[in-house]
């Protein structure tokens, strides 16, 4: 009862950052609870096993024909029969199109309480908290739960770090499903990842990153310039795309791709809780904004005050005086 379990999401073989961002949760957790990190795998092979091995004390494997393709109906009757047998306190899942389709019907079929797209979770004197945001990101709730056998909570991406801490040597339990799961409802026929771009933001160490701030698509090439010169990818902001001045492979954020560079300096970019949700593995953030309030200022390493093009401009002048 005072265990903590981790739905492991994976696409093609890959492990997930959200997957290995809730490991390093469930560790902090299991040492207040002195109980044991259990993770929950779907998977046709054993492949994704052993980037997990380290991490946790037991992974249930779950091996059957095209379980490597996510199917919330067949996943949740499974999950909610583990919740029944296992009884872990916590059970953590991706706030992800996996855990959206998934966390709610499981809370439902369990009869146990769910907190969705959480920031951080919480135990002080025995008693579990969820954090999140309301009020698109203006206010952080801290939500007490009422009391059950145990607690449903999906985890915001970028929310914790993603390196391992290692450390436990995990037993194996396979459980051979074979191909007698189905769906009445639905079945899924395949992963198709999203045509990727020129640039890949994801693999970049260094962003340079634009937003509304910046005020109009002409002032673009500016930036471009200076990303060059300093040796930096460029990537935005959603409103730069939307607006058409970027293609979508550029951003970051909850509806764009989440990153992890060493640096990352953001110019006029306000910091809304979607795209800071995308930052969370970054480095070093260095903000630049004329507003002093500007969200994106609670997350920054650096911040500056001050028009973004000024700031520019006395960068391109040092990085020319130093060539």
């Amino acid at each position: 009862m005072s265990d903590v379990s981790v739905l492991i999401e994976h696409r093609d073989g890959k492990l997930s950052d959200l997957s290995l961002q809730m490991l390093w949760k469930a560790q902090e957790l299991s040492d207040i609870l002195n109980g044991k990190i259990d993770a929950i795998v779907f998977s046709d092979s054993e492949k994704i096993v052993e980037d997990i091995r380290s991490e946790v004390d037991t992974i249930y494997l779950f091996k059957g024909k095209g379980f490597d393709l996510f199917n919330s109906d067949i996943f949740k009757d499974i999950i909610d029969r583990f919740l029944k047998n296992n009884h872990p306190l916590i059970t953590m899942i991706a706030h992800s199109s996996w855990g959206m389709d998934l966390a709610p019907a499981l809370s439902v079929s369990a009869d146990l309480p769910l907190c969705t797209d959480c920031i951080d979770i919480e135990i002080k004197d025995g008693t579990l908290f969820a954090i999140r945001q309301i009020y698109n990101g203006k206010i952080y709730a801290k939500v007490r739960f009422r009391p059950a056998d145990g607690y449903i909570i999906t985890v915001r991406a970028g929310s914790f770090p993603t390196e391992k801490r290692g450390g436990r040597q995990a037993e194996v339990l396979v459980e051979e499903m074979g191909e007698g799961v189905k769906s009445d409802r639905k079945r899924i026929l395949e992963y198709v990842e999203s045509a990727k771009g020129e640039v890949d933001i994801t693999q970049a160490d260094f962003l340079l990153s634009i937003g509304r701030g910046v005020g109009d698509q002409e002032n673009i090439p500016l930036l471009k310039e200076l990303a060059d010169m300093m040796g930096a990818t460029l990537a935005c902001s959603r409103p730069v795309v939307d607006k058409n001045w970027l293609p979508k492979y550029h951003q970051v954020g909850t509806s764009g791709k989440s990153v992890s560079p060493k640096v990352y300096l953001a110019l006029g970019i306000s910091g809304a809780f979607q795209h800071v949700a995308g930052i969370g593995g970054a480095g070093t953030i260095i903000a630049i904004n004329k507003d002093p309030k500007a969200s994106i200022f609670r997350v920054a390493d650096y911040g500056v005050v001050e028009d973004l093009f000024k700031i520019v401009e006395s960068l391109k002048a040092k990085l020319k005086e130093g060539s």
